[in-house]
């Protein structure tokens, strides 16, 4: 009786974590309308977002719109969404790369997207979408990593941000130029900057419109290793190993390691020391546990 009980308790638990995971940072008492937004976004076709899982647990989602640096149409931002919920639902996955077609990252969004929903409300309507799809993703419980090649520009910059890590390759930068647009960032890009290089360094990037080649990023922290590949299959295979050393072993480790990070990040002390523990004992005498005890002891 006891184990049925913890059982069903682990089980609320998990569930109640997952529901975190998904929840919108914006809702209807914000003044968000999604349904409205999903409709007009759905009339500006071009391009696509693709996803592969890998046996191995890795995924790689594409941006697939070279012929204008992969900048997001209206169905991309709506493909991306239902991408990141595909990912939400796959129990195997331990790590994600995002990375661009044709050997650049993404270059924002499609000039004719923004003229088209130039208005006040479509315009915080996009802001409230896109950063609801992004904070999805960062808290995705799978390592994340943007393949940065060619430009990061804009959106792309701020995609970048809502992953873990940052892989650039020769040549490749990363620049937030959207003051030279009249803008500041929107899909949660100067919000999450500002945690990855500093205030001081944020500052000088936004206002700056900075290009940031890999060398600087290294220095910044905005990038964690500048591959030698600049091709788009040998840059994708060295970002694959470079992955690979933090998604060995079981899939329900790495995963709860991500989850306990995320919330640390978003939570005060005292709630993310609660959620530790309940993701702590989700692990406590599961499989991956026990098979470890079972193979070794970590005093020797």
């Amino acid at each position: 009786m006891v184990i049925s009980m913890w059982k069903n308790i682990l089980q609320a638990t998990k569930e109640r974590i997952l529901q975190q995971r998904r929840m919108s940072v914006y809702s209807q008492a914000h003044g968000y309308e999604e349904e409205l937004l999903k409709k007009k976004l759905q009339q500006f076709a071009g391009g696509s977002i693709n996803l592969t899982k890998e046996d191995n647990g890795i995924a790689i989602l594409t941006l697939n719109n070279p012929k204008i640096m992969n900048a997001f149409t209206g169905t991309m931002m709506l493909e991306l969404q239902e991408r990141v919920t595909e990912l939400e639902n796959w129990k195997d996955g331990k790590g994600l790369i995002i990375y661009g077609a044709g050997n650049t990252f993404c270059s924002g969004s499609d000039l004719n997207v923004v003229k088209a929903i130039s208005n006040s409300q479509d315009g915080m309507n996009m802001c409230m979408f896109m950063q609801n799809t992004l904070t999805r993703l960062m808290r995705l419980p799978l390592i994340t990593v943007a393949l940065v090649q060619g430009k990061a520009i804009g959106g792309g910059a701020e995609l970048t941000t809502a992953c873990d890590y940052r892989l650039m390759t020769p040549g490749s930068e990363i620049r937030f130029v959207h003051k030279l647009m009249g803008l500041v960032p929107g899909w949660g890009g100067g919000a999450r900057l500002v945690q990855i290089v500093g205030s001081r360094a944020a500052l000088q990037l936004l206002t700056g419109a900075t290009r940031v080649d890999p060398e600087r990023a290294l220095h910044l922290g905005l990038s964690e290793e500048t591959l030698s590949s600049s091709d788009e299959a040998g840059a994708l295979e060295e970002a694959r190993t470079w992955l690979s050393q933090y998604t060995e072993g079981p899939a329900s480790v790495i995963r709860a390691a991500k989850e306990m990070v995320a919330v640390g990040r978003e939570l005060l002390l005292e709630a993310a020391l609660r959620t530790e523990k309940d993701i702590f004992g989700t692990l406590w005498g599961g499989p991956a546990n026990l098979q470890a005890l079972a193979r070794r002891s970590k005093h020797k």
